[in-house]
């Protein structure tokens, strides 16, 4: 009995000293793990401002080709704040698409994650991930979609006939920007032309312009005109949420489908016997945001896929039937609307809206460019410096009675 005080003097001691031991142990395989090759820069500012010089110079792709060169088609740097991994290739992308959280989990820039909001579809993994996508989908899928056609149809006539009928020469990318903004403020927000809608199609501007910009909140920054538009943004889409709840009650809405945050507050769980909402009102708002814009922190470079001579020949021609024969490529080639559990749920909104918009080009409308050469650049969405210029002539005018259905 007398050796027990010792014996637990000794245990007391000797425990944590082991515990130091193979934790510093763990700590030091951790550290001796490979790492990708490349390099990660200044302290934060890592490579974002020659990632953004390259991409405002239309030269992005020469130096993402030139990094690939220098380290291979896996490399680690420092974008926007964030360490981060370039991949490249058809195999990249596979792993990209068919890897699950455990292996790959969402997480964004952090200065995306502050104007995105934590609970947004890029952020979330499992389960989480699942329902909010499933319920995103139920609105996107194609036989959800028909129900808006004739709506979308409406804002892409009503945009022609104010923009360009009438004008000889217009500028294509900010009038199509518009129009975006507007069929989404429509069938996503389900707000009606005004103040409200203008004001928030001026607010996704700012909160766009310092979506990659360093995470830095100064006064006269990007980053802080993003963030004061972003918390706007979100008073809006909540003032939204609960005049669509009062309709519900009101049952002045009983159609599910007359938009996304309609559809979104009629959902609920699976228990019947007490149902909740599937989503709470912050996610909501984050999901409604993130719509306008995606990225992920992993520098995934799927366009260089495309832009790969080994699969694409004379890729820098514009041809868009090099991706119609799918099946002479190798797999994981072609991603413009990514794959899997992470493909873009909108890509057939995005694909019905062009496609009427390519409708009313074709059958109403003459153009050709007034410019010879149009120069581009990213910053980092694509944008052309004189906004694409086109000279327009009318073939047939827009009737009321020739309308997609």
């Amino acid at each position: 009995m007398e050796l027990y005080p010792i014996y637990a003097t000794f245990l007391l001691l000797i425990i944590p000293t082991l515990v130091f031991l193979l934790l510093k142990r763990n700590n030091s395989m951790q550290k001796r793990l490979p790492l990708p090759p490349g390099s990660l820069g200044l302290p934060i500012i890592g490579q974002s401002l020659q990632i953004f010089r390259a991409m405002r110079a239309n030269r992005g792709e020469d130096w993402i080709r030139e990094r690939i060169r220098k380290y291979g088609a896996v490399s680690k740097l420092n974008v926007f704040g964030s360490r981060s991994v370039l991949l490249h290739g058809p195999a990249a992308n596979k792993f990209i698409y068919t890897c699950d959280e455990k292996v790959l989990s969402n997480q964004q820039p952090a200065s995306v994650r502050r104007l995105m909001g934590e609970r947004n579809l890029l952020e979330l993994n499992g389960e989480d991930h699942k329902r909010v996508r499933g319920a995103m989908l139920s609105f996107l899928k194609p036989e959800a979609l028909r129900q808006s056609v004739g709506r979308m149809d409406q804002e892409i006539r009503f945009h022609l006939k104010h923009h360009w009928h009438g004008k000889h020469e217009i500028l294509v990318m900010p009038l199509m920007k518009t129009l975006t903004f507007n069929v989404i403020c429509s069938l996503i927000f389900g707000i009606e032309r005004g103040i409200r809608r203008e004001r928030l199609v001026y607010l996704f501007e700012l909160l766009i312009d310092g979506m990659l910009a360093l995470p830095i909140n100064l006064p006269f920054t990007r980053f802080s005109r993003s963030l004061r538009a972003r918390s706007e943004i979100g008073d809006i889409i909540l003032e939204l949420i609960r005049e669509k709840r009062q309709q519900m009650e009101k049952q002045e809405t009983l159609d599910n489908h007359q938009d996304l945050i309609t559809r979104f507050l009629s959902m609920t769980d699976d228990d019947v016997a007490n149902p909740s909402p599937l989503l709470s009102d912050e996610e909501i708002v984050d999901n409604c945001s993130i719509i306008l814009f995606c990225t992920k922190q992993v520098f995934w470079t799927a366009f260089m896929t495309h832009m790969d001579e080994s699969i694409y020949p004379d890729p820098s021609t514009f041809n868009p039937a090099r991706f119609d024969n799918q099946g002479a490529t190798p797999p994981y080639s072609f991603m413009a609307f990514g794959g899997g559990p992470r493909m873009c749920p909108g890509y057939e909104f995005a694909r019905i809206e062009t496609l009427t918009m390519v409708h009313y080009l074709v059958t109403r409308f003459r153009w050709k460019l007034s410019l010879e050469e149009n120069l581009f650049g990213r910053a980092p969405l694509p944008f052309f410096h004189q906004g694409l210029p086109i000279q327009v002539k009318f073939k047939k005018p827009l009737d009321d009675d020739d309308v997609i259905m």
